[in-house]
């Protein structure tokens, strides 16, 4: 069977293909003394609130399961823009929010509306894979630039205007960032949108984590700086909905019938009772618990962010939000007799029975030096990862 050049350019998503191993794993030693800590799956261990899942059940109850318009419930693009009005000071029309199918179709979305064959997208190395691939999937060329520490793994105006070239389109951010969990600085995005805008380009910035920001330099929606930017959001890290498959993106007014009309033939309309039990999620009682749940995520990272240091994992930037520890075992890797963090993920998995993810995903610079632990898991669970790597590595090898 012959299959097209876009699928063949689609890379192999391996934080799922380390998922199976250490699936596998887990049922071998589920009756064990140590059993399976999966810290590598970007996904609060947290579900919906019992209100979001009664508006579910009362949604199918009702038989209210009919296709809704393409762009979403009217009363939930409303509530979207009443939340960022409370949340982030900014006023989003409701117009021109698109409820979509998860964040993934809202990146559809955005890349088939606006990007030719051909075409470059910058994107800071290492980023999240899925996003140069919505590129790909597009026909266009996702252009990775290498970041660091000093540039908080984000690309920077200077970057942006010294790497555009005759074929570049715009830039595809996230702020914060998987899977370093660090954000731009607003003043740095401002003069990125700047630079784009005397480009002609276009500015798509992924903020799926932007409920879970931590600091507060760095907690604000690049809504704020100009209606030009594409904003893409979804229900799934802050709202606690990873299996609803409910998302949305905020474009310009002029870009509204485009997305409807792709939207319209290529996914008829996002879930229609996600749609209506993502209603409760903007009630008081709702934004609490979130809210709450924002505070144990951060004091997680106050918790495990220390500790991997203390173990001997180079961290670079503590990030200012999501669930994500960026780390360099390099140190380790040396002491420890292993190749790269490849190794060292699949080491750690086989002798301490600990899933984390290695770098080799997020991009090419410098990525092998690097893995990448989720946070979204319980204190309990991570104070014992921590004491296992302690144990482990008291002994000197892998």
């Amino acid at each position: 069977m012959k299959f097209s050049t876009r699928a063949e350019k689609i890379e192999p998503f391996y934080v799922m293909e380390v998922a199976k191993a250490a699936q596998q794993l887990a049922r071998e030693v589920a009756q064990g003394p140590e059993p399976m800590i999966f810290l590598n799956i970007g996904e609060p261990d947290y579900t919906a609130p019992a209100s979001v899942q009664a508006a579910a059940n009362a949604c199918i109850a009702d038989g209210s399961t009919q296709y809704t318009n393409a762009l979403g419930l009217e009363p939930l693009r409303e509530a979207i823009s009443a939340w960022y009005q409370s949340r982030f000071n900014v006023d989003v029309p409701a117009r021109r929010i698109v409820i979509t199918a998860g964040a993934s179709a809202a990146l559809q979305l955005a890349c088939l509306a606006l990007i030719e064959a051909g075409d470059e997208i910058l994107m800071p190395d290492p980023s999240y894979p899925c996003n140069r691939h919505f590129v790909s999937a597009a026909e266009g060329v996702a252009k990775l630039i290498p970041t660091g520490a000093a540039e908080r793994y984000q690309l920077s105006a200077e970057q942006v205007a010294a790497h555009w070239g005759e074929k570049t389109r715009g830039v595809l951010l996230a702020s914060p960032s998987n899977p370093t969990g660090t954000s731009i600085d607003p003043a740095e995005l401002r003069r990125i949108h700047e630079v784009v805008q005397s480009k002609g380009g276009i500015t798509i910035v992924d903020e799926i984590y932007l409920g879970l920001s931590y600091e507060a330099a760095f907690g604000h929606s690049a809504l704020a700086i100009s209606d030009d930017i594409i904003s893409i959001n979804s229900f799934s890290k802050y709202f606690n909905m990873t299996g609803w498959r409910l998302g949305w993106m905020v474009v310009p007014d002029a870009m509204v019938p485009v997305v409807e009309r792709m939207a319209q033939n290529l996914f008829i309309c996002a879930s229609t009772i996600s749609q209506h039990a993502a209603l409760a999620c903007f009630a008081p009682e709702s934004i609490a618990i979130f809210e709450a749940r924002r505070a144990e995520f951060k004091a997680r990272r106050d918790y495990f962010l220390p500790a991997l240091k203390e173990l001997g994992f180079g961290i670079d930037v503590m990030p200012d939000g999501a669930f994500y520890a960026w780390a360099d075992c390099t140190p380790l890797c040396e002491q420890l007799g292993v190749k790269d963090s490849w190794e060292f993920a699949y080491a750690l998995m086989e002798k301490a029975h600990l899933a984390i993810t290695p770098g080799r995903d997020f991009g090419t610079a410098d990525t092998a030096r690097y893995v990448r632990f989720s946070t979204a898991n319980s204190m309990e669970q991570l104070q014992e990862a921590i004491r296992r790597m302690q144990k482990l590595f008291k002994r000197g090898e892998l």
